[in-house]
């Protein structure tokens, strides 16, 4: 790579706005271990978790043609449609071939942690398996809504497109889950 191009991440450079990427590979680059924690919060399982993820990347390469601002709703509806579709699918199958088969709800993450000492990072892992717990225990919509909105920071209209709902619809399903994640989070504290 030349130096001083504008894919050179060290040359100072006029590039747009902060929450719009310059490319949709730094794009997804920077989505993606968000997508993972949302997909794996929504699905429990890793793999499944992982292949929903790369699927949404795959299919959100047909879109690189779109505006830039239009990538972030797109690719956490492409994301969410994916997952729906896994859990009907697993669904189905636990229903008609394995109904017997007991699933392990307790699987940990292996997460690289940047916290630079052990304390931190015992405490940090706590959090989010506490939060995640918590999280899997609201119906989907609450999930999604909340997640969108609090840990991924869109906005309500980004969020309603991501979902496929009305605006009104988001803030209804983000305040019912904020209300059963404070309950449940209480003790926590």
């Amino acid at each position: 790579m030349l130096v001083g191009t504008p894919l050179d991440p060290q040359t100072p450079t006029s590039t747009p706005a902060p929450s719009v990427p310059a490319s949709l590979d730094l794009f997804l680059a920077g989505i993606g271990p968000r997508a993972f924690r949302f997909a794996e919060a929504g699905l429990r399982h890793r793999e499944d978790a992982l292949d929903a993820v790369q699927d949404a990347m795959m299919r959100l390469l047909a879109y690189r043609d779109q505006p830039a601002a239009e990538w972030t709703p797109l690719f956490w509806r492409i994301l969410r449609s994916r997952i729906v579709d896994l859990q009907r699918r697993r669904n189905f199958r636990l229903r008609f071939w394995a109904p017997a088969e007991a699933h392990d709800e307790d699987q940990r993450i292996d997460w690289s942690d940047t916290t630079p000492g052990p304390a931190g990072q015992q405490q940090q892992q706590q959090t989010y398996q506490q939060l995640v717990h918590a999280l899997r225990q609201l119906p989907a919509r609450q999930r999604e809504a909340f997640t969108l909105r609090v840990l991924e920071e869109l906005d309500v209209a980004t969020t309603a497109k991501a979902m496929g709902c009305s605006e009104g619809s988001v803030k209804t399903h983000l305040s019912r889950a904020r209300e059963a994640l404070q309950k449940q989070l209480e003790d926590f504290r």
